[in-house]
């Protein structure tokens, strides 16, 4: 038996077109122009980039100065979860930072970090409060779900939000750990 070569080449083209371009289309279609369409309808946010993988769904936000990244999150997921399914989501959030918060965090960091190691998260608020004099003109506010510590610091024009997860990812150096 012979094959013919141009009807072997048609076939796999036209089938690998029909099954890329069907996979694109239902991405496209029934996954992020609904969930684009969720996070645009939600309170505090300017711009959103959504990138749907195959177990996370990453959407970036560049949220108002008013933002409230929890109501924000969990609207999201309650929303979106037909959409999303059991993939996890993971809020990146586009902040206008500066190197003056981002000192002040990195010398606060330490206590954040102690009081998650420990789960004490009634902490994380003191422990800010505590270093806030070290900022002048610095508010802080903190809050909570079942899944991250949502900390927002800002010194009146400029912020920096930070999503703390509670559950701490595991890190191995073997695969199969």
């Amino acid at each position: 038996m012979k094959l013919r070569l141009l009807p072997v080449l048609t076939s796999v083209i036209v089938s690998s077109a029909v099954l890329f371009g069907g996979w694109f289309l239902y991405d496209s279609l029934a996954m992020e122009n609904p969930l684009s369409r969720i996070v645009q309808e939600q309170p505090g946010i300017e711009q959103s980039i959504i990138n749907v993988g195959s177990d996370t769904v990453s959407i970036e936000v560049t949220p108002k100065s008013d933002a409230n990244l929890r109501e924000i999150y969990n609207s999201i997921v309650e929303k979106g979860s037909s959409i999303i399914g059991n993939k996890q989501v993971e809020l990146v959030v586009k902040d206008t930072s500066t190197p003056e918060l981002d000192r002040w965090w990195s010398d606060a960091l330490f206590d954040v970090a102690e009081a998650m190691e420990g789960k004490h998260y009634t902490a994380i608020p003191a422990a800010l409060e505590a270093k806030k004099a070290a900022f002048p003109g610095l508010q802080v506010s903190t809050e909570m779900d079942d899944q991250y510590v949502y900390v927002h610091l800002t010194d009146g024009t400029h912020h920096k939000y930070k999503l703390l997860p509670r559950k701490a990812q595991r890190i191995g150096v073997w695969p199969n750990e």
